[in-house]
């Protein structure tokens, strides 16, 4: 693959230079079952430690299978470096913790899938980092909560069950006049938007999720868009700035860009750091079966995106629908941000309100046939959930309703099938379960 290559479906079969396996000449990326690796000679083995060199240490940091996935899932996104961990989770944790110490904070959307909201609000909070939430809908809510220790913006591109587009550039460009980094979470949104060309410095991504893409594997990475000085102002990124006691006083900022001649401060220390110390790697297999999906994800996203179109036309007349939710229905600036930041399709995140509330809602659920009750979204299956009970039931009702989950909320995963069938199964349920409202009702 050439260096000028820019299209998904090329970077990701052929991204990160692997042809094939320098041992076999395999073509399919080997899974390195293994826990450790031979050094060459004592000094070999003391530079890798003392970072003087890179190379394989030891596979809770870093794995030769993880690798190329790795690499592909930076090109994907337009970055420079990326770190795979054990789950979506995690790796948001890592982006928020390779930044905040104690006595940190830092600023999200209001707009975050709810075990996010759980981990800011309260697992964070125990560690001594706080989260305060901007309502997206105005930019200038980020700016009105920084202070001194803020170290960072998060949000996610296309947060669900809200669907409404996050405005990248706008807080990017905030953050960056006082060197705060924008995050970004682009699960629900891989190929059709790029937020490190709008500014953001990081990506996160859940790994399980559109790009793993089978509903077999647990993942998640963090993308360095490497377009972040984190020198710049000292005070307000100490953790690049300080010396770090544990690496013989390195100072991230400066020593990461002499080792490597390239800005992957971010990436490197969450490598070496956070994963060295806290664990929470992606098994070699899990990034053998995610580069599986990866390959074909260019793909399946324009069905997906195909399929939910298809889907929120037929909704949005359907008279047991009260409102559908989808990136482009929204009106406004809010609707504008879809046709601003995504290319090539908006998504496969349906959300639905179905007449007669939460009864109704749940018998819809019951009675689809061909959709999975699972709590997952981006499967190739079509997939179905009552947020309200599931995902966000660990939220109050004032954070449920600032995260757009009213009570007869429907989230929709559209999947890859033919949109005939997908289309007939939510014709049926809706049917059935409008003839169970009714009946209650008399």
């Amino acid at each position: 693959m050439t260096k000028t290559t820019k299209n998904p479906e090329t970077i990701a079969l052929h991204g990160g230079d692997y042809r094939s396996d320098p041992a076999t000449t395999a073509v399919a990326v080997p899974i390195y079952r293994t826990t450790s690796y031979q050094f060459n000679n004592t000094d070999h083995a003391a530079n890798l430690f003392a970072l003087k060199e890179f190379g394989n240490i030891y596979t809770r940091i870093m794995n030769p299978t993880n690798d190329v996935l790795e690499k592909r899932v930076a090109a994907l996104e337009g970055g420079l470096a990326c770190v795979t961990v054990g789950s979506g989770q995690a790796a948001s944790t890592f982006a928020i913790t390779n930044v905040c110490q104690s006595g940190d904070n830092f600023i999200s959307s209001t707009d975050l899938y709810g075990g996010t909201v759980n981990l800011f609000t309260h697992t964070l909070k125990k560690l001594g980092i706080e989260c305060r939430y901007a309502d997206p809908s105005d930019p200038k809510n980020f700016e009105k909560l920084i202070d001194d220790r803020t170290r960072a913006f998060y949000a996610e591109t296309l947060p669900n069950p809200y669907l409404r587009v996050f405005p990248i550039k706008e807080v990017s460009d905030i953050g960056r006049k006082h060197n705060i980094p924008l995050i970004m979470d682009n699960t629900a949104s891989p190929v059709i938007c790029k937020p490190i060309e709008h500014g953001a410095a990081v990506v996160v991504h859940s790994l399980t999720k559109y790009i793993g893409g089978h509903g077999t594997v647990i993942g998640g990475c963090l993308v360095d868009g490497g377009n972040f000085d984190w020198t710049t102002d000292k005070k307000r990124q100490p953790l690049f700035n300080e010396p770090d006691a544990s690496y013989g006083g390195a100072i991230w900022g400066e020593v990461v860009p002499q080792l490597t001649g390239a800005n992957v401060a971010f990436a490197v220390r969450a490598r070496v750091v956070l994963l060295r110390d806290l664990g929470a790697p992606l098994a070699p297999d899990n990034a053998f079966g995610i580069i599986q999906g990866l390959e074909t994800v260019a793909l399946r996203m324009k069905q997906h995106c195909s399929n939910a179109q298809k889907v929120v036309d037929f909704l949005s007349k359907h008279k047991n629908i009260d409102r559908v939710i989808y990136p482009n229905v929204h009106e406004g600036e809010i609707g504008d941000r879809a046709k601003r930041y995504f290319k090539g399709g908006n998504g496969g995140l349906v959300g639905i309100e179905v007449k007669g509330g939460v009864e109704a809602g749940k018998k819809f659920i019951e009675a689809l046939k061909m959709f999975y009750h699972v709590a997952n979204i981006g499967d190739a299956r079509s997939l179905a959930i009552h947020p309200a009970t599931t995902t966000h039931s660990q939220l109050t009702s004032d954070e449920l309703l600032a995260a757009g989950v009213t009570p007869g909320y429907v989230r929709l995963s559209i999947g890859i099938e033919h949109p005939d069938d997908i289309i007939a199964d939510l014709d049926q349920a809706l049917t059935a379960s409008s003839k169970t409202s009714l009946k209650a009702v008399s």
